[in-house]
């Protein structure tokens, strides 16, 4: 592993979460990790494989995925249309196997990183439907009647949003890490990975600014690392400065570019009430 995972150039990673992604590495166990939208949870599994120079598959879970797509599809469809047009393929149905990301990785020649992304958008079943798969590292195609074994384990990362809760089976077989909200210092460094060279007063407002925004009252959805690092970059392509970012009080100011941060209009409503009270207060 040469040292395990430290993160990359372009990926913070706390303490904490390298810990636990060498954790499961160790324990050959797949790393189940949870956070707030925007805290590089997606990201995570390629910066891994970057950082430890593993190829990476890629497996997005959407609502009417089923854990079989994972593993392999036959495709009869296909077949029946080349047997009727009288194609040679037809006699063997190898040719209608499609491979799914999960037998994609356990082809790999040299250990993978497989992230199997939001599990939890899937039907509740669906992670207990892979625990044989992913206890085991094989599965059998019963169209071909062979058995396909991982030719090394990969290095497994989960996302989950907590949209519905995961089996407890399925829990147990995990490492578990929930990603924080970056705190001040740690956002600091993000920004500066992303935005060498900025200048420090301007770091210092918009993160005031970014953290008062964050802890408004009632906000339907607080803005993300992605979304700073948007309005950051708006910032310095229109030049604003950092005085325009500041007020007498910072909560009593909507931030110039607002649309990168606030995304709905009801948060933007109910912060333009609360600017409307605050200025009202003041007087």
């Amino acid at each position: 592993m040469g040292g395990g995972f430290q993160g990359t150039e372009r990926y913070v990673a706390t303490p904490e979460l390298t810990a636990a992604v060498n954790a499961a590495v160790i324990l050959s166990r797949p790393l189940l990790i949870k956070g707030e939208p925007g805290t590089g949870k997606t990201l995570l599994a390629s910066e891994i494989a970057t950082s430890l120079a593993k190829p990476l598959f890629e497996w997005h879970i959407k609502s009417t995925t089923k854990a079989q797509q994972g593993l392999y599809e036959y495709d009869a469809v296909s077949r029946l249309r080349d047997s009727q047009l009288g194609d040679a393929r037809v006699k063997d149905i190898h040719n209608y196997i499609v491979k799914g990301d999960l037998w994609e990785a356990f082809d790999s020649d040299v250990q993978p990183v497989l992230l199997i992304d939001e599990i939890d958008k899937a039907d509740i079943e669906f992670p207990n439907d892979l625990l044989r798969e992913l206890d085991r590292m094989e599965f059998y195609v019963y169209e071909t009647r062979q058995t396909v074994r991982a030719k090394h384990r990969p290095i497994i990362i989960i996302t989950s949003n907590n949209e519905k809760e995961l089996p407890d089976a399925f829990l147990r077989r995990c490492f578990f890490h929930y990603i924080r909200f970056p705190d001040e210092a740690t956002m600091t460094h993000i920004v500066d990975v992303h935005f060498p060279g900025l200048k420090r007063e301007l770091v210092r407002e918009a993160l005031a600014a970014f953290f008062a925004l964050r802890e408004t009252p009632g906000l339907k959805k607080k803005p993300t690392t992605s979304e700073l690092l948007d309005w950051i970059k708006l910032l310095v392509a229109e030049d604003i400065a950092p005085e325009a970012l500041r007020g007498t009080d910072s909560r009593s100011l909507i931030p110039p570019l607002h649309g990168a941060l606030l995304k709905n209009e009801q948060d933007l409503h109910l912060f333009e009430q609360l600017v409307f009270l605050n200025r009202r207060n003041a007087r």
